[in-house]
């Protein structure tokens, strides 16, 4: 069947997320995810769940950005007001000192199985997001927040950071010996997002400064060569590296559209924070957002696929849910700072497609894959995994977009 399309003029303007309708329902829906993660989720051993598509805990290990994850999530939760949120911020940020940092070696390990390392290698993707949660932390002033953030800035700095190329290294093992020279543009992606919330929250220009070394390096140089269709993978020298093969997850072949969405919205805050000083960041966006969607948008049946191959045939036909959400956000922000039919006719069709085969109405929470004809799939992930992607859709275009989505609830509430 195919997909009802909306086509819309400038005419058509204002847009659904400056309707009080609109904004009531994604609030709804915000508080919906919410409802289905914050009490099944936790642990009472320690760190959180995955849910199953009852919601129901499933066994497993403890994941590093499902705990850190789940800290931004309810530091969110916290800032609205939600009743409980401080509580799972604090079984997070515990879990995170106790359990994941290594008191051995240092840095933060990537999953623990009963208490126990599982995988105790030391990720950039991980140590990402533990930045993130404790800039949050930071932000809702938890006691554990600023010796989190200062002891994982520090691990960044001496053990991460690349300074001749201006990115983060991506993987060591325990004792801080390298494995392989793999270098990955999703972790530092996800760093970049990091970083931003770091400097939001300490005022700290380096912060700042690295994440546009960052978007300088994956967006401006190979992005941009690129024909706006993003590289994933790099040599150690940062060269790209087209043959990777990867475990589909986090490192799959070819082309992962869906980052380029990520990116879209990312830059665009950065060039906001950086006092908008890199204009070249946001015709990046625009062409990141434009390419994605004309490559990977399913014109049969609609959804993003979840991986291209390098002349832009779909090799991995999935339809995941963090697409759908990036580009709800992405077009949002490109709606802010380069208003147009396009992008507004993309967030409502994205939503529109979201709410139709997503979302679960009947159970909770968002379905997490579908095959390439739309039936709900379990090829990549099990369960309904965490809620960070689905949230921040929903709430992202209720705010300006100037700022990281904690930044500027709180904001909000300064001027309101």
């Amino acid at each position: 069947m195919t997909e009802p399309r909306t086509i819309l003029t400038d005419a058509d303007l204002p847009v659904w997320r400056r309707r009080p309708e609109h904004r009531a329902w994604l609030m709804r829906q915000g508080n919906a995810i919410l409802d289905f993660a914050q009490q099944a989720s936790i642990d009472p051993r320690g760190g959180f769940f995955e849910l199953d598509a009852d919601g129901r805990p499933m066994p497993g290990a403890r994941q590093i950005h499902t705990t850190t994850r789940m800290v931004h999530c309810f530091v969110i939760a916290a800032l609205l007001g939600r009743p409980g949120a401080a509580d799972v911020i604090d079984h997070g940020l515990t879990y995170l000192w106790s359990g994941h940092r290594d008191e051995s070696h240092g840095g933060y390990m990537w999953s623990l199985q009963d208490g126990q390392p599982a995988d105790d290698s030391k990720q950039a993707y991980g140590h990402g997001f533990v930045l993130l949660a404790a800039a949050g932390g930071k932000l809702v002033g938890h006691p554990l927040a600023d010796r989190l953030f200062a002891d994982v800035a520090e691990v960044l700095d001496r053990r991460f950071w690349e300074e001749n190329h201006g990115a983060f290294a991506e993987e060591f093992a325990r004792d801080w010996s390298p494995i392989g020279g793999y270098r990955g543009q999703n972790s530092n992606m996800h760093l970049t997002e990091a970083l931003m919330a770091a400097f939001e929250a300490s005022g700290e220009g380096l912060f700042l400064s690295r994440a546009e070394r960052v978007a300088e390096l994956v967006i401006g140089r190979h992005a941009a060569g690129n024909g706006w269709r993003l590289p994933e993978h790099f040599h150690a020298d940062w060269e790209i590296d087209r043959a990777y093969r990867g475990a589909d997850m986090f490192r799959p072949y070819g082309t992962t559209p869906g980052h380029s969405l990520e990116w879209a919205r990312l830059l665009l805050q950065l060039w906001v924070l950086g006092g908008r000083r890199h204009d070249w960041m946001v015709g990046a966006a625009r062409a990141l957002f434009a390419c994605a969607v004309e490559t990977s948008w399913d014109k049969a049946h609609g959804g993003f696929f979840y991986t291209l191959d390098w002349d832009d045939t779909p090799r991995n036909t999935a339809k995941l849910w963090w697409p759908a959400a990036e580009g709800i956000a992405a077009a949002a922000f490109l709606g802010e700072h380069d208003p147009s039919a396009f992008h507004e006719d993309w967030y409502r069709r994205i939503w529109n497609f979201t709410d139709r085969h997503f979302i679960d109405h009947r159970r909770g929470g968002w379905f997490p894959e579908l095959d390439e004809t739309l039936n709900p799939a379990q090829t990549l992930f099990a369960g309904k995994p965490d809620v960070y992607h689905s949230l921040q859709a929903c709430l992202i275009p209720l705010y300006p977009a100037t700022g990281s989505l904690t930044a500027e609830i709180i904001r909000a509430q300064r001027d309101g």
